[in-house]
């Protein structure tokens, strides 16, 4: 089903939540001293003339009669670039589960959050190589076109991970966080070259799994295709070849997720099945937790 223009506005109301979230969490802990007008609040302080009246916390003066000025953290220009799988096995999952639909959604989604922080974002389909989507306007209506764009999607073929991020790696000219959704259905040796072949940026991998693919609604003799090679394959899908094959499915999982951590990145894994701005509001906190430790490093 295709995503509507709604979309986005339930999106702001995700991040004005989370930002109001954000903002009670610092009020109580240590303040960067790198104060600056960017977007991550940091501390209040009385008003003194010449001060942009545009930072003036009027809830504040409601309740005090005085002038406070909301203070912010000092951004950093941040990249963030958004690979969305687009292979055959993509398109598995019904309704809003739709493997390809989830991860075009968490991809918008971190495209939308980038642009209110107004930081930079390009947003490609992944698959044998990179196709671009965006146009270099990191805008509410380059959002709305990216929905057309994602809308007309026809999962198809396979996604060579290690050609194709490899490739892509070379056009990154500037700190990024590449984020990429894929349900990872490739041999672990690629995709573990294909992320290390990013390894100069910080790297989240977005594991998409439909509630299908860890307890497959079939029994008995049963005829499997692979949706991107076409080859068949028969088996009497019970007792415990149901099992191995959740085993070995949860291997591969746990596979990808050991290799990335090997290279320093990060690995989540999300349900389709559950709900998105649930599933989306867990993985944005965390990374914005590893932003934040990272800014004070650095």
């Amino acid at each position: 089903m295709p995503i509507e223009p709604a979309f986005l506005d339930e999106l702001a109301r995700l991040e004005a939540a989370l930002r109001r979230e954000t903002d009670s969490r610092q009020q109580g802990s240590q303040r960067s001293p790198d104060v600056g007008e960017g977007l991550t609040f940091s501390d209040y302080r009385r008003y003194t003339p010449g001060d942009d009246v545009r930072l003036v916390d009027w809830r504040v003066y409601a309740r005090t009669d005085e002038y406070f000025i909301k203070q912010y953290e000092a951004e950093r220009n941040l990249t963030v670039h958004v690979l969305v799988d687009t292979s055959a096995s993509m398109d598995f999952g019904a309704g809003t589960a739709n493997k390809f639909e989830f991860a075009a959604r968490f991809g918008l989604a971190f495209a939308y959050f980038a642009a209110s922080q107004h930081d930079a974002f390009r947003f490609s389909a992944l698959g044998t190589g990179v196709d671009r989507f965006d146009r270099g306007r990191s805008t509410r209506g380059e959002l709305l076109r990216l929905l057309d764009a994602v809308n007309a999607v026809d999962p198809d073929g396979r996604t060579d991970f290690a050609g194709a991020l490899d490739a892509y790696a070379r056009t990154i000219h500037s700190r990024s966080l590449v984020v990429v959704v894929s349900d990872f259905l490739d041999d672990p040796d690629a995709i573990e070259d294909g992320v290390a072949a990013l390894g100069h940026n910080d790297v989240l991998l977005v594991h998409v799994v439909a509630p299908e693919e860890r307890d497959p609604d079939v029994a008995g003799d049963t005829v499997f295709e692979d949706p991107e090679t076409g080859a068949t394959q028969r088996a009497y899908f019970a007792g415990s070849t149901a099992a191995t094959y959740r085993e070995r499915l949860d291997a591969h999982i746990d596979d990808v997720a050991a290799r990335a951590r090997g290279l320093r990145a990060d690995h989540v894994v999300v349900d389709t099945g559950s709900d998105f701005f649930t599933s989306f509001a867990a993985v944005w906190r965390r990374q914005d937790r590893r932003e934040r430790q990272r800014r004070r490093r650095g």
